[in-house]
């Protein structure tokens, strides 16, 4: 019976494609080869389509009558047919021919290749030919899909899918994710965007909203560069011809008897970021009229790709002499552990409307809206709207992965799983439980005691653990989020069980208001930003006897509200008590044995085990606020996501006042800002400047806790993928400061634009960077640091290293080291 019903679904969802596609077919080689992603288009008008990668196409026109298609593709000529449509639908199956590309006489001379002629015209008009498709309203078609080939049954000892519900075939391969959008696009250059979607389709996912919008696929090769993560250097870019070699492969005539010239594009260096592969540029005009383009993975920085295939499609109108992009498809393979992926994501432009300029207020903050019922389309909207077919593939994945999420959001499922997943087992006690009720979307969970990643161990504690207790209750759709809990820590060598808990609640999605409530008992760094982590804190102590952790105990009750209070501003606000312990060191425990004894847990004093400072009590409050200039955003149904805009710096403004203390010398004010930028300089990499600044007043009494701490480093292993926040060499508390401070942190990565120029070191792929930081207080002369390394190290798709030489001075040189960057250190820990 089930495959009854699937078979009579596929039938009426291909019966509901034959009637609404009006003209379809398929279009194939001279030897019978399907051709994908050719181009149909209805002549001298903006209305197209693209075929599937079967070669089939289908096309709508308004009614009856005589029509007029041209049927495109990379390496075929232009087929331009006539047909007069009596009846609906009407099939129409072309063959295109390979084209045939006219070499002038080749004479062997010293003379340069005219590609060169051509391509210096091609740039000299380029501000021109932009100009003419810079402002325009279209409708836009999306459509993306993943694919995996050779997935193993299980990764790490863990099963990969359910053999009864497996989305992939025997052989580990099939459709992870297809999805496709509807919508209607205005834009002008460079980067103005307005964009209203009205469908949305994920294949099994009802309730979701395709990600395959028009914002970030303007691929515009008029400019110098084009952003694909990493700045690459377009073959029409001024210096082009720094980066680029150029090949005249030949010239055609396409249906209107316009000359067209094939150029192949070759890169001068292998390593840098450049395209290859061939562009055609109209005679005379000079402007693009197609792009077949590889992009290697490694040229983008992106190992896990191997490589992906960018084509762009432009089609003549003579009745306003404009080339306008109709298509654009990407093509990528990437692979890592075995498994492959593949993936394409097919863009159609359609309906151009262009215009000398646009009402005031067109292009404001928002950049993309999503309407609220654009993921409940019907598949008579689809089959009637979709402008490239489905394949036979695509349809059954639809379809199977639909019926799944019915079978999935059922209650008599829902139940049948819960009842499953909700046996307790005696292992449970020692490896944690989880308690779920679907229907209600809520869960209760144990964190059991045998988890390897919530052990650590310091010198106050010792060896200690935590497990914890969690109530959790979520909306997927309205963005309503619960949970509270209490978290339990328990040190071994202190032999003190500590506990705190917790409650959140996020209101909404749209401005994410939440409030948090939160109480108990903790250890605490000094340094609330924690500059050294649990891990990095537990392999100095146990293998170097390096205890550079510093831990107070303390009690406290604090409750925090934020929510985003405009486009670009959001605040939060603060209010907690606090009482403060002083803690001493509990063991000497060590794995490799050595001489040297454990320094203090006294930040001021580290070779004296007293007391870092006496118990009192504090009352804090604090306001903060965060300014994103030029931020923007997308409206989704129930929830609104921001989007920064690089060009504008992010400002972050605080102040707190310590009241109502144990005593009056440990009340205070503080207020602080910072200012953080990031940009990218063309094909030269990009450079980024965090600016900190504050002062204390009325502080002079005022607990260590509450000074200003920087962020040291002493073990001489850096984590993150930058260091703008951080200082290398500098212990974790020898400049902490309870007056005025000034702090600077700069980088540089070239991005491999200088390694890439060198032989033999390019081959490496290495990016060189530079940095500077500085502190600056009244009690210290100003602290500074030079560095001087290399990114992206690693051997072939695994690139997680980096590495720095760092020079620090303050009065002349202080000291200087080696960092060693372990960047998937903030994954793990």
């Amino acid at each position: 019976m089930a495959t009854m019903h699937k078979f009579i679904a596929v039938l009426l969802l291909l019966m509901c494609g034959t009637v609404h596609a009006q003209i379809r077919g398929k279009v194939t080689s001279e030897d019978g080869v399907p051709i994908p992603f050719a181009n149909v288009i209805l002549e001298n008008t903006y209305k197209s389509t693209t075929a599937n990668d079967k070669g089939e196409y289908a096309i709508n026109v308004q009614e009856k009558g005589r029509y007029t298609l041209l049927f495109q593709s990379i390496g075929y000529k232009t087929k331009k047919e006539a047909v007069t449509v009596t009846a609906f639908p009407h099939q129409l199956d072309v063959v295109l021919q390979d084209e045939t590309y006219q070499l002038d006489e080749v004479v062997i001379s010293n003379k340069e290749d005219p590609a060169y002629a051509i391509m210096r015209s091609a740039i000299a008009n380029k501000k021109q030919n932009s100009a003419k498709t810079g402002r325009f309203e279209a409708d836009f078609y999306s459509k993306g899909i993943f694919k995996v080939e050779d997935v193993p049954e299980r990764i790490m000892g863990i099963k990969v899918e359910d053999e009864e519900e497996s989305i992939l075939d025997s052989t580990g391969s099939g459709i992870i994710y297809l999805s496709e959008t509807v919508s209607k696009i205005k834009f002008e250059q460079p980067n103005k965007l307005k964009e209203r979607i009205v469908a949305s389709k994920i294949s099994g996912n009802d309730n979701g909203f395709s990600y395959n919008t028009a914002r970030g696929t303007f691929y515009n090769f008029y400019n110098d560069y084009i952003d694909l993560d990493i700045n690459m250097v377009s073959p029409l870019a001024d210096n082009a011809f720094n980066y680029y070699k150029f090949s005249f492969e030949g010239s055609f005539f396409d249906e209107n008897e316009t000359q067209i010239n094939k150029i192949k594009v070759i890169p001068r260096r292998d390593k840098e970021p450049v395209f290859e592969g061939y562009i055609y540029i109209v005679e005379n005009s000079w402007a693009i009229s197609a792009i077949d383009f590889d992009i290697k993975g490694y040229r983008m920085q992106q190992p896990m790709l191997d490589v992906l295939n960018l084509k762009q499609n432009f089609t003549y109108n003579t009745k306003n002499n404009v080339w306008a992009k109709n298509s654009q498809t990407f093509d990528f393979k990437a692979g890592a552990f075995g498994i492959k992926f593949m993936g394409k994501f097919t863009h159609v432009y359609n309906n151009y409307v262009f215009k000398d300029s646009f009402d005031e207020g067109v292009f404001g903050k928002e950049i993309v809206y999503i309407e609220k019922d654009s993921n409940k389309k019907d598949s008579l909207y689809w089959n009637k709207m979709r402008p490239v077919p489905l394949t036979e593939e695509e349809v059954t994945d639809y379809i199977k992965k639909d019926s799944i999420q019915t079978l999935h959001t059922s209650e008599v499922y829902l139940d049948s799983i819960d009842k499953k997943s909700n046996k307790f087992g005696v292992f449970d006690v020692l490896t944690g439980y989880t308690y779920r009720n679907s229907k209600n979307k809520t869960s209760y969970s144990y964190g059991g005691v045998l988890d390897p990643t919530q052990a650590s161990f310091n010198t106050v504690q010792g060896w200690n653990f935590n497990t914890d207790l969690s109530f959790r209750k979520y909306d997927e759709v309205t963005g309503k989020y619960t949970t509270m809990g209490a978290v339990f820590n328990y040190g071994i060598a202190e032999d003190r069980l500590r506990v705190r808990g917790f409650f959140s609640h996020t209101f909404n999605r749209i401005n994410n208001a939440s409030l948090y409530l939160s109480g108990g008992n903790e250890v605490a760094q000094f340094n609330s930003a924690e500059p050294i982590t649990k891990l990095q804190n537990m392999v100095s102590s146990l293998f170097f006897k390096d205890n550079y952790m510093k831990l107070y105990d303390n009690t406290f009750a604090s409750a925090q509200y934020q929510q985003r209070v405009a486009t670009g501003l959001f605040m939060m606000g603060n209010v907690q008590y606090t009482r403060r312990r002083a803690l001493q060191n509990n063991t000497d425990y060590v794995l490799i044995k050595n001489k040297d004894a454990y320094l203090s847990n006294n930040p001021l004093d580290p070779t004296n085990d007293a007391l870092a400072f006496e118990t009192h009590n504090l009352m804090k409050a604090s306001v903060y606020a965060r300014i994103n200039f030029g931020q923007k955003y997308i409206t989704r149904p129930y929830s609104r996501v921001m989007v920064s805009d690089a060009n504008y710096p992010t400002i972050h403004l605080q102040y707190q006042k310590g009241f109502a203390a144990s005593e009056s010398e440990y009340e205070y004010d503080f207020v602080a800002a910072r200012v953080y930028y990031g940009t990218t300089l063309g094909n030269k990499g990009d450079f980024d400047i965090n600016l900190k600044g504050g002062k204390f007043f009325n502080a002079d009494g005022i607990s260590f806790i509450d000074y200003k701490h920087f962020n040291g480093n002493q073990t001489h292993v850096g984590s993150g993928q930058s260091y703008l926040n951080v200082f290398n060499l500098l212990p974790y508390y020898t400049h902490s400061t309870n007056d005025q401070y000034f702090e600077m942190h700069t980088e540089h990565n070239f991005k491999g634009y200088i390694m890439n120029k060198v032989p033999l070191l390019n081959k490496l792929q290495w990016n060189l960077v530079l940095g500077y930081h500085q502190i600056s207080t009244p009690d210290y002369k100003p602290y500074s640091e030079f560095t001087a390394g290399f990114d992206n190290i690693g051997i072939g798709k695994f690139r997680m290293l980096r590495i720095d030489y760092v020079r620090s001075y303050q009065s002349g040189f202080k000291t200087d080291g080696i960092i060693f960057g372990l960047k998937f250190l903030d994954v793990i820990d």
